[in-house]
């Protein structure tokens, strides 16, 4: 809040400065902020909004890049129908009845790291790997995000399923861990605290969502997986990876990687293009443990000529860099 005050003191503080006639220069690069539920997804300022095309290297760059991102193809984790693998996105109104919330799920328990009850999560909510037929996956990270318009409040849930009564009416839910955010703010979570992401980061301003995508133009980094992390983390990022991964070629939570300026986007079109140049631009955020170069979205049958085109240009994980961190990396 400090900083965006004298940010903003500094913007009014110059205006008036300016000669008369003058024109202020604008920064050429600004993008809107992507929006969800009529919410902008965190000011503009947020390390998720920002340009990285300009940070210089990581020193140990190379070798973080060899160790698990090189022979591996970009792959996004999403699919044409909601039968397949993505995360979704509930959008509810001001007046969603909360429901309780409980925690401790197939033995894991982040109570102590989470956020509390009662939830405006829906009793239909739609769960990361559930379907309209199957709308209670028991297995994978079963994500849970809702945006509440109006307040523009997001909360994430991780390994969530529903808790029925004896007549099967949904009377609350429960998660191993709970994370609240608010929209408008760039406050992190507590230092090393987990959030429904391992690297206690928000999921949603790192989804690919097709409307944004097909506009031609992506303003944020993308959220993305690799299988190891070091016991480390760098802002914004607030949670270490796995204890005793001490490795100077594991990435810590929270890095940014980025194509290199000599990728050839030209080779894409469309939505595919527009991811492409948002890791250009944006880069992708190492924010959990998983299958290699795993980027994550929003499920939609029109995704369908992007999957084509990765397929037939494939993106090699060689071509990427990790960028300088804009904080000093914390070790755990």
């Amino acid at each position: 809040m400090r900083r965006t005050l004298l940010l903003t003191l500094s913007l009014v503080v110059a205006a008036v400065a300016l000669p008369a006639g003058a024109v202020p220069q604008v920064d050429r690069r600004a993008a809107p902020v992507h929006a969800v539920g009529g919410c902008r997804v965190f000011p503009a300022d947020n390390p998720w909004n920002r340009r990285i095309d300009d940070r210089p290297v990581f020193a140990r760059s190379a070798a973080i890049v060899a160790k698990q991102a090189a022979g591996h193809d970009l792959h996004l984790d999403l699919g044409t129908t909601e039968e397949y693998y993505g995360v979704p996105v509930n959008v509810v109104d001001e007046d969603q009845p909360l429901l309780p919330l409980q925690f401790g799920v197939d033995g894991e328990d982040y109570a102590d790291e989470s956020d509390r009850g009662p939830v405006f999560v829906p009793a239909d909510a739609a769960i990361e790997g559930g379907s309209t037929r199957d709308p209670d996956p028991d297995s994978g990270d079963r994500h849970v995000i809702t945006v509440r318009r109006g307040t523009c409040e997001l909360i994430e849930l991780y390994a969530a399923e529903r808790v029925r009564d004896s007549s099967g009416t949904v009377v609350a839910w429960r998660a191993a861990a709970a994370a609240r955010w608010d929209l408008s703010s760039n406050r992190l979570r507590p230092a090393r605290w987990t959030s429904a992401d391992a690297a206690g980061l928000p999921i949603l301003p790192g989804l690919l969502s097709y409307e944004e995508a097909a506009t031609g133009r992506i303003t944020h980094a993308l959220r993305f997986t690799l299988p190891s992390a070091r016991s480390a983390f760098t802002w914004p990022a607030r949670h270490c990876g796995p204890s005793g991964n001490t490795a100077a070629d594991l990435p810590a939570y929270g890095m940014r990687f980025r194509l290199t300026r000599s990728f050839r986007a030209g080779r894409y079109t469309g939505a595919a293009k527009a991811i492409v140049v948002a890791i250009k631009r944006y880069g992708l955020v190492y924010a959990d443990q998983g299958s290699s170069m795993y980027v994550t979205g929003t499920a939609d049958p029109r995704w369908a000529d992007a999957l084509d085109q990765f397929r037939e240009h494939p993106l090699d994980g060689r071509s990427l860099e990790v960028v300088q961190p804009w904080k000093r990396i914390v070790r755990c």
